[in-house]
């Protein structure tokens, strides 16, 4: 999967996106999952000197609050664009909006897919949500998260920033990742999923 597209992690088959409760030991599981990857050196962005010293990604805690059910739109008409500052431009459409209150703020957050993915039978469900926040740049990466998601069935879309993860430029220059959109801006703080690596 590193192969088609740098700093997208691999959809476990056990993580239910489409669940409607919080399930505290899934989004655990989920990490403990990271935690794994990124210490295999088959599988880890780290630098080979990071990784002989990685004891564990430091993560907030899981936290019910930040598992939210958002009113999804799907958005139609709109233009592919690359989703990169580098020569390597993966192209991505706005797949639709999802909106949600948190901290009693309204909030919106758009949902892009990749276009090369769909069109494999592995990935044609896979939808990508890159955000920053008020802790990006201080407890979290500057450049923002991302979260995993699949192409819900109805009108809402499930929202676990317990699963936030850094893209691999976090961790190695050698990589090129998506950039997030400045429109993917929340202004709360997501004290949720992982923290920046180093400080």
């Amino acid at each position: 999967m590193r192969n088609i597209a740098c700093c997208m992690l691999f959809l476990m088959a056990s993580c239910a996106f489409g669940q409607r409760v919080f399930v505290k030991d899934s989004s655990v599981a989920y990490q403990k999952n990271l935690d794994r990857e990124y210490a295999d050196k088959k599988e880890s962005p780290l630098t080979a000197k990071d990784r002989l010293q990685f004891k564990g990604l430091d993560f907030f805690p899981v936290d019910g609050k930040y598992f939210v059910t958002a009113k999804f739109t799907r958005t139609e008409g709109e233009k592919p664009f690359g989703m990169t500052s580098t020569s390597r431009t993966p192209m991505y459409v706005k797949y639709g909006e999802a909106a949600f209150t948190l901290d009693g703020k309204q909030c919106k957050l758009n949902i892009y897919r990749n276009i090369d993915l769909s069109k494999t039978e592995q990935y044609k469900n896979y939808l990508f949500l890159p955000f920053l926040d008020l802790t990006s740049g201080e407890e979290s990466y500057g450049g923002g998260r991302y979260i995993d998601l699949r192409i819900p069935e109805g009108d809402t879309i499930v929202i676990d920033f317990n699963r936030a993860y850094n893209p691999y430029c976090a961790y190695n220059p050698v990589y090129s990742c998506p950039v997030t959109p400045r429109e993917n801006t929340l202004d709360v703080a997501i004290k949720a999923g992982v923290k920046k690596f180093h400080d």
